[in-house]
């Protein structure tokens, strides 16, 4: 019969234990959905979303998507007293932190697509 991991954690000597409880914490925060990421800041979807003026909806959408810009990203965050920061890794190199992303304009969740609706009903019929 196999043990417990709590059991085993259970028998390492309380420096141990510690060590692992972090090392447990610092993977559980390396994988947070952005929904997670508000949450543990203490924030909610209307809250984030008077601070950044948008709709309570818009924020929902951000955190549901799987793909965004990053410069939509970097304003969410911003939103939760946080920055982006983009590092690429690459084997047997040290990480490069990519530089001047951070100057591409905010276009939240469905803001570009009003913006062309209204643009094209004010251009004139030809």
């Amino acid at each position: 019969m196999g043990i417990a991991l709590e059991d085993m954690i259970a028998r390492l000597p309380p420096e141990e234990q510690a060590k692992v409880h972090a090392r447990a914490q610092e993977l559980i925060a390396e994988e947070m959905s952005l929904r997670d990421l508000r949450k543990a800041m203490g924030k909610t979807q209307v809250a984030l979303a008077k601070k950044l003026h948008l709709k309570q909806e818009t924020i929902s959408q951000a955190e549901q998507r799987t793909d965004m810009l990053l410069s939509t990203l970097d304003y969410y965050l911003q939103g939760l007293g946080g920055r982006l920061r983009l590092v690429a890794e690459f084997e047997g190199r040290a990480p490069v932190t990519l530089a001047g992303l951070s100057s591409i304009g905010f276009d939240p969740p469905g803001i570009r697509r009003r913006a062309a609706a209204v643009s094209s009903k004010a251009r004139p019929k030809r």
